[in-house]
């Protein structure tokens, strides 16, 4: 079971709890949205003050966004508006929040996890490692990074981006009196929390300062309206397409087979490969849309193609040669 459809969720309504899990004692938190059957979850967490924890890493990948106050990690100073990606495996320094703090904390694989260490698993892709202030060190741009593109008005910041999902974290703002008078889906799930300001949408009506959505594949969404601004935190699981058309009463099936009508037409190979029968994982380059996929560092471990792989089977290929020469 994939989380469900939540949406509008105004976290400012519910209490703190208290986080009592090795590595997160002294902190409360929120369930913002939870897939019950992996434990992946996204939460908001206060560090109160006087938090501190060990050096550690997660069996998750981690995602941090800093929604107010200080955090000293290691040698780094996290401040607020600073975005932080942390591949499973990875271990951050020790934690320490003198005067108390507000994060949106991510754990996409799995439950939330800490394991006191200070040195990474040695299948960490350490490499996927970000951290950068949101706010400061990135510069906005259009929102046509995605075509089709939303109505003028809208800028994001990408922050990172998945190579084996084509996933996206980025934070986004939508300018005063923005309007876009359609209706969308997409292919992905996708989640928002307001940072700062109020949106209004068709089917679900306004979403404030603390509001949240996690809003699962081919539901629509739209029209559109903002009166005085919004800044927001926003990811998607995969691939972000908008599909726009103009009927609000459309339904899931009909929204994901006129999905489908559209990746036959535009992404035919990729339509054959996900229709062909025993067909479960790509076979090479030519399974791929974009050419150099293949190579990169995530696509070759999932695939035994690492470099620690191709050594241990260049050592298997010598000891069979071995073993041949001898039995001569």
């Amino acid at each position: 079971m994939a989380r469900p459809h939540i949406e509008p969720y105004v976290e400012l309504d519910t209490k703190y709890k208290k986080l009592d899990l090795s590595g997160f004692k002294g902190s409360e938190y929120k369930v913002l949205s939870l897939d019950v059957d992996t434990g992946a979850c996204t939460l908001k967490v206060r560090f109160n003050n006087g938090f501190k924890r060990k050096p550690g890493m997660s069996y998750s990948d981690m995602e941090i966004f800093l929604l107010e106050g200080r955090m000293k990690v290691g040698k780094e100073v996290w401040t607020r508006g600073q975005y932080i990606f942390v591949p499973a495996g990875m271990a951050i320094g020790a934690i320490s929040v003198p005067q108390g703090a507000e994060a949106l904390v991510f754990f996409n694989d799995s439950e939330p996890s800490f394991l006191e260490s200070d040195r990474n698993h040695q299948l960490a892709l350490t490499a996927a490692y970000t951290s950068l202030n949101a706010y400061v060190d990135a510069p906005w741009m259009t929102a046509d990074i995605v075509n089709p593109s939303v109505a003028v008005g809208c800028l994001m910041k990408p922050l990172h981006y998945d190579p084996l999902t084509e996933g996206i974290s980025f934070i986004y703002c939508l300018a005063p009196q923005f309007r876009q008078d359609n209706i969308s889906y997409h292919d992905c799930a996708e989640e928002s929390y307001h940072i700062w300001g109020s949106s209004w949408m068709l089917q679900f009506g306004d979403l404030p300062t603390g509001g949240y959505f996690w809003r699962p594949p081919y539901i629509n969404h739209g029209s559109f309206r903002c009166e005085i601004g919004t800044i927001a935190f926003g990811r998607t699981d995969s691939k972000l397409h908008n599909y726009f058309h103009f009927n609000p009463w459309s339904n899931v099936d009909e929204n994901r087979l006129r999905a489908v009508a559209h990746l036959y037409r535009q992404r035919p190979k990729l339509y054959q490969w996900a229709a062909s029968d025993g067909h479960n994982h790509p076979h090479g380059p030519e399974d791929f849309e974009h050419k150099h996929y293949h190579d990169d560092a995530q696509v070759r471990q999932l695939h035994g193609d690492s470099p620690n792989a191709i050594k241990s089977k260049a050592k298997k290929k010598k000891a069979k040669k071995k073993v041949k020469k001898k039995s001569k």
